[in-house]
């Protein structure tokens, strides 16, 4: 089994990302959290270019990584300048970091039309800066900038650029596909030719040569162009969290890693850790308050979700015929989905992940129904919590906490246009009556105040833990204009669980409504009468 150094840039390149703005405070949580995970080393940032990615270097100062080394990334010295009079290059040094990675010019087109600087030049730059921090007793990665574009155009040079870093001391040259277009036929013809360069040139060196490499994802192809690479020799990849990045993002370490350590015998990170690869996933994307991409692979909510009933029915008898890995590998899980594709598998199989007891309960009328309501609007694919309503209410097992008598809302607009809405609710419930009134930021919000301000009366510990996290609204034909049908969707939860809830209707109250109901109806299914 070989291993793989994993270097994660998601603190610098994938805060690059459009959307993405870390805080110092984010970058040591996420900093820590790889640590935890096993990665051999976490790029912080830029010491000396941002005064974010300055305190987080101050602040790592006081921190022992477990696992981890900390590198901080720089630009090489600045023309006609020696590497200990920049100052960009002694706030790299002043970082403190063990770790310096060092990204240099390869493709001559910046070299001289961009930077307006000579080939020679170029290459002392690179030499001497990677030599100056090596003096200074540190560990140096080498990043060989638009590497695979400067090849093309100039591989002689490219190369050049390469025997420069390495005789410098770097530890690892790590070849870029910086503007993300190359191809993996071209990235393994570009790998193999540089092993053969190195190789001849550097064969009496005591130092082993450790290649890398750092692709972007604007091909579509930045995962496929790290595992090409990985097969011809690669021993790091760096990559992100996510896939985040700058354009179209970088390489996605929550697909490399499964890809390398379950599909390709590369050691690069225990089974232990791996299981908690989707929580690290959703962790960063909660941090950096991105929504999680459903169809993500290994990780995504999406990736081993079954729809069709033939699936469904397949995977119950042998998951393998369906699913390509065992989801908890990477802490996943199977998913069967409710819709109108649905058969009796599929029924047979939510039940018992959800725990609800089909006795008494025929699996075909809940299929025939559940396709009914589809072909009004509903989707309960995306509403596993109405879902749960609907088979007990079909077994005559639904006992609901509260009934509705009638419900008021009325939208108030002063004359400097602030809106305010204000809801009425009376309800019955095995206590009692209850009619309250509250005030929202819009008709629902309004409605889930009065609603739940209510049912604290009876149910005050549920009411305590309970809240609304997201609200959907989709017109499902606008044919109809404003009388158009529309599906509402919201998502709400306590400490343990996240729930979603459905309405259907032509009027946006109503569908608001009974997606609302739904969703304490759901929450208070445990409570005692």
């Amino acid at each position: 089994m070989t291993s793989m150094l994993l270097y994660d840039t998601t603190l610098r390149d994938g805060a690059q990302g459009e959307h993405i703005n870390f805080s110092a405070e984010d970058k040591m949580k996420i900093a820590l959290r790889l640590d935890d995970m096993g990665f051999h080393y976490i790029e912080g940032g830029w010491p000396g270019a941002n005064p974010k990615d300055t305190a987080f270097f101050e602040a790592a100062r006081s921190i022992t990584f477990k696992n981890a080394k900390l590198a901080a990334f720089g630009s090489t010295c600045r023309p006609g300048m020696k590497p200990g009079d920049d100052p960009l290059l002694k706030a790299l040094a002043a970082s403190e970091a063990p770790v310096i990675t060092l990204f240099g010019k390869t493709w001559d087109l910046h070299i001289e039309r961009i930077m307006e600087n000579t080939l020679e030049e170029n290459l002392r730059m690179i030499r001497e800066s990677v030599a100056w921090f090596v003096s200074l007793g540190r560990e140096v990665i080498y990043d060989a900038e638009h590497f695979f574009d400067g090849y093309k155009d100039n591989g002689e040079y490219a190369l050049e650029t390469l025997t420069a870093a390495w005789e410098g001391g770097a530890e690892v040259l790590v070849l870029c596909d910086t503007n993300g277009g190359s191809l993996p036929h071209e990235i393994e013809t570009v790998m193999e030719d540089v092993k053969v360069w190195l190789g001849d040139r550097f064969s009496g060196d005591a130092r082993p040569i450790k290649l890398g490499i750092h692709a972007h994802n604007d091909a579509s192809l930045a995962v496929a162009n790290t595992i090409t690479a990985v097969r011809c020799g690669a021993v790091m990849v760096q990559g992100t969290i996510n896939g985040y990045g700058e354009r179209c993002g970088n390489a996605d370490l929550t697909s490399i890693i499964p890809v390398m350590q379950l599909k390709m015998d590369v050691d690069c990170m225990s089974p232990e850790r791996l299981a908690r690869m989707k929580s690290l996933s959703r962790f960063v994307s909660e941090t950096a308050n991105v929504p999680p991409l459903n169809s993500r692979p290994f990780v995504g909510k999406s990736a081993f979700a079954h729809k069709g009933g033939a699936h469904v029915s397949a995977v119950l008898k042998e998951p393998r015929g369906y699913e390509h890995m065992v989801p908890e590998l990477v802490g996943n899980e199977r998913r069967v989905i409710m819709s109108d594709y649905s058969g009796k598998s599929n029924v047979t199989y939510k039940a018992r992940e959800m725990g609800i007891d089909m006795e008494g309960v025929d699996s075909r009328e809940v299929v025939s129904e559940i396709k009914r309501l589809e072909q009004e609007g509903y989707q309960f694919e995306a509403a596993e919590g109405s879902f749960r309503l609907l088979v007990e209410r079909m077994a005559g097992r639904f006992k609901p906490r509260f009934q509705l008598k009638n419900f008021r809302v009325t939208v108030e607009k002063d004359k400097d246009r602030h809106c305010r809405s204000h809801a009425v609710v009376h309800i019955d419930t095995p206590f009692g009556e209850e009619m309250s009134a509250a005030s929202g930021d819009g008709p629902v919000s309004a409605l889930d105040n009065a609603l739940r301000k209510a049912l604290e009366c009876f149910y005050p510990r549920d009411m305590a833990h309970m809240q609304l996290v997201d609200y959907k609204v989709r017109v499902l034909d606008g044919s109809g204009g404003t009388a158009s049908k529309v599906r509402v969707l919201i998502d709400s939860r306590d400490p343990d669980t996240i729930w979603s809830t459905i309405g259907v209707s032509e009027d946006i109250i109503e569908a608001s409504w009974q997606a609302l109901a739904d969703s304490f109806h759901y929450k208070l299914g445990s409570s005692e009468i």
